[in-house]
């Protein structure tokens, strides 16, 4: 087999900022200029909405958005490095709005999917927004035939059965999928149902970061035909990961999986995360806390260090004649042993 015959594979993990676009953008270009640097890449695949960030919300009744949007994404079409470039964007498309998988291949016209399970519990809202899209989409590189999907959608069978239908031979599905605590199980568990209905490999491509009260944790991977997870990315984290398929679409090399964090890490680091980006993301440099002396606020204060650094956290504690010495005294040697600045305001 040439070099020239594997069709490679680059999942890029980031960590978007809602209503960034123009920034959005230009992180789309820097990684997947570096996919194709890294790892001579054909396709670098992003996450749902990388575009706009998730979830964009009431910016979508704004036109002025749609059309900076729309901007955006002729920008990456023409400064595309090279390869083929996938990501989640909203489309506006006879007279309605569509969550969409975009693609860019050098000297051709932008091509997209639309979305067609739009969640509407809990945190998602998306029929709000968007219409459903009906139809497959599959897109041939290096004579690989791959599906797209998005998010929602790899939790029916429809979807990944109508792409398979139109000759799929992998399904690409790009998402921004919550945190919970055994998420990461959950994803897998559900995506084995659909490699075991369509007996294609599927490579799940995830966000990371915090907006407002959700994080997004990555933790991307790849099932092959037989159900195996052959890779997966660390958590938390934007990372770029590949792997390689030769002309019949099955998989013959992969980026090594991680080790499997435990579940109480991987929910400190959600949380270190989630106050990292809520802080820096609306323009925020310190915080100020209060200080108790007790295990609840000792957590936050270790929270905000981890996320933010010592020196931007000031601790204050605001003792009463009701407040123990030793709550004061564990308050003043916390502070001390973090490094922090730390004030007593009675």
């Amino acid at each position: 087999m040439t070099a020239h015959s594997k069709l490679i594979i680059a999942l890029a993990q980031i960590n978007p900022v809602v209503g960034d676009v123009e920034g959005n953008a230009q992180k789309i270009l820097s990684w997947s200029a570096k996919a194709l640097q890294d790892f001579a890449a054909d396709i670098v695949v992003f996450p749902e909405l990388a575009l706009t960030g998730y979830p964009p919300e009431d910016l979508l009744f704004r036109q002025q958005f749609i059309q900076q949007v729309e901007t955006a994404i002729e920008t990456i079409r023409l400064a595309n490095p090279g390869l083929c470039i996938l990501f989640g964007a909203p489309v506006r498309e006879q007279g309605g709005l569509y969550n969409c998988a975009v693609y860019c291949q050098p000297q051709q016209p932008v091509g997209y999917y639309a979305k067609q399970a739009l969640p509407n519990y809990g945190v998602f809202d998306e029929q709000r927004y968007f219409r459903a899209g009906h139809l497959p989409c599959v897109l041939e590189l290096k004579g690989v035939r791959l599906g797209l999907t998005v998010c929602e959608d790899i939790w029916f069978s429809q979807p990944a059965a109508l792409a398979v239908q139109a000759g799929a031979q992998l399904i690409l599905n790009i998402n921004a999928s919550p945190f919970h605590a055994s998420k990461t199980r959950d994803r897998v568990d559900q995506l084995r149902q659909r490699v075991a209905e369509n007996k294609v490999p599927v490579c799940y491509v995830n966000m990371v970061g915090g907006q407002d009260e959700l994080v997004f944790d990555g933790h991307s991977f790849v099932l092959d035909a037989e159900q195996r997870l052959i890779l997966e990315a660390p958590g938390f984290e934007e990372c770029l990961t590949s792997l390689e398929l030769d002309p019949q679409g099955q998989i013959i090399a992969s980026s090594p999986r991680i080790a499997e964090t435990p579940d109480l890490q991987q929910l400190y680091t959600a949380l270190v995360l989630a106050t990292r980006d809520y802080v820096l993301k609306n323009g925020f440099s310190k915080v100020i806390l209060g200080l108790s002396g007790g295990i609840d606020s000792a957590l936050v204060l270790a929270i905000a260090v981890d996320a933010l650094g010592a020196d931007a956290v000031q601790a204050i504690m605001m003792p009463y004649h009701y407040t123990a010495e030793m709550s004061k005294s564990d308050a003043a040697e916390q502070a001390r042993l973090l490094g922090v600045a730390y004030s007593e305001i009675a």
